[in-house]
């Protein structure tokens, strides 16, 4: 059902079951999945394509030019992928050609209020983004990761799977896999144990994680030193391994 008072471009490819509500405004060259609800007083900017099943809260605006100044109007896009819910006020801007002029979001991931996504990101599956938390351009963030309320994350920084960041958190180095990090600057604070604990992860695994956090972060001696102790938990825990190739392919460096 799209609402009398929505206004849509005539290019817009909308399926059929697409919810738009009053006031929405839907541009050229956008796509909309099946069963995707959109509220109202939403703008959608293309190109842009969403997904099936994505709910799209009033205010929010998806698919704007991106805030860059090198930025002159070529073009770009913004993909989001399925079931992602997408709350009050979000703002999800398009990519620029100084990367791969793409701004990508995956699935299932939940988008609080007042969230940005700055051009060129890169957002995986399974992610929450808190209240307030904000991306500059280029983030990468992996699968699970959980963003706490206003986070802010400098361009070209990237968090690692099931990481975890706490309240106000400023971030402008990478963010290991699995691991929690706090504080203006930030600073890592642990592992997400709890996360780990409520995704099913074995207890000898999160031991595995922990002692690996311990070494890298607490223990003396050289990064190359310490590598060599994680390397021996990798043997037998694949997502030590994760965390030694995180670390090995990090161009920022990484929170401590």
């Amino acid at each position: 059902m799209i609402h009398e008072t929505a206004i849509i471009d005539e290019s817009a490819r909308i399926a059929q079951d697409v919810e738009i509500g009053p006031y929405s405004i839907v541009g050229a060259d956008v796509e909309i999945g099946a069963r995707t609800v959109i509220g109202p007083h939403v703008v959608i900017k293309g190109p842009t394509t969403i997904g099936e099943d994505n709910r799209i809260f009033q205010f929010a605006s998806i698919g704007e030019d991106p805030q860059d100044l090198k930025y002159h109007g070529e073009h770009s896009r913004l993909v989001i992928g399925d079931r992602n819910t997408i709350r009050e006020c979000v703002t999800m801007h398009r990519g620029t050609e100084e990367d791969n002029s793409l701004t990508q979001i995956g699935n299932d991931n939940l988008f609080m209020a007042y969230v940005h996504i700055a051009h060129d990101c890169i957002i995986g599956n399974n992610i929450i983004f808190a209240n307030n938390a904000t991306l500059a351009g280029h983030v990468v963030v992996e699968d699970f990761a959980i963003l706490g309320g206003f986070t802010a994350v400098h361009q070209f920084t990237r968090l690692g799977s099931y990481c975890f960041t706490g309240f106000a958190t400023a971030l402008d180095r990478d963010v290991l896999p699995y691991f929690t990090v706090a504080g203006n600057r930030a600073r890592a604070r642990g592992i997400n144990k709890e996360g780990l604990v409520r995704k099913g992860f074995k207890p000898e695994t999160i031991r595995a994680l922990q002692d690996t956090y311990k070494i890298l972060v607490k223990a003396r001696g050289t990064l190359k030193e310490k590598l060599e102790r994680v390397s021996e938990l990798a043997q037998s825990h694949a997502e030590v391994q994760q965390v030694i190739d995180f670390l090995g392919s990090s161009e920022r460096g990484w929170t401590r």
